[in-house]
């Protein structure tokens, strides 16, 4: 029957977030404003923030990922503070292999809710639950060399550098080859690392 058969919670807790899947109309709007208000830095290393898309792009955007959520092709969640309701940035499981069970994990985050560890925190809780509830034998986190913000979130969770690829990509404006750093995860990592508590 395939992966689509697979149980998949629909929101996720820790301590202070609630992830969420994006299927509530009216996201669209809540992520372009957090795309608007960030974009100067986002712009530096996603090549969908090179210029700021209209809501209507942005909505579009989450209800394909709703639909490959269903489909257990990709797990994207927006986070939300759990006090405020505010929403702070995006975590995903994409590129998900079933037959190997492995899958790559990618988040960014509104500026204003950086320096808090609410990333980590979340990061965590997706990795858990790809290990944990998802059996999967191997995650890895891509970060371009520079990003020494997305690079602290593997590190502290107990990933292992196990690459640098020289020249591997290009700059998130295409304009410039980057040298790409490749944390993976396994079982073995995950229980030596224990990720299941840790100091945000």
């Amino acid at each position: 029957m395939g992966p689509i058969v697979i149980e998949m919670p629909s929101s996720l807790e820790t301590d202070r977030l609630l992830l969420r899947v994006p299927f509530l109309s009216g996201d669209g709007r809540v992520v372009n404003k957090a795309i608007r208000e960030s974009i100067a830095e986002l712009s530096k290393w996603l090549p969908f923030a090179q210029e700021i898309p209209p809501v209507e792009e942005t909505e579009s955007n989450l209800r394909n990922a709703h639909i490959k959520f269903l489909a257990r092709e990709s797990f994207r969640f927006l986070i939300f503070h759990k006090e405020t309701d505010e929403y702070i940035g995006t975590s995903s499981i994409h590129n998900i292999d079933w037959e190997v069970k492995s899958g790559d994990i990618g988040y960014w985050i509104d500026k204003k809710y950086s320096g808090n560890g609410y990333m980590t925190e979340a990061i965590k809780r997706l990795t858990d639950l790809g290990m944990n509830q998802l059996g999967f034998n191997r995650l890895e986190i891509r970060c371009e060399a520079a990003n020494v913000k997305s690079q602290a979130i593997p590190e502290k969770l107990g990933f292992k550098l196990e690459a640098v690829l020289k020249n591997e990509d290009l700059s998130a404006d295409g304009k410039t080859l980057t040298d790409t750093y490749v944390y993976g995860m396994i079982m073995k990592d995950y229980e030596e690392a224990s990720v299941q508590s840790f100091d945000v």
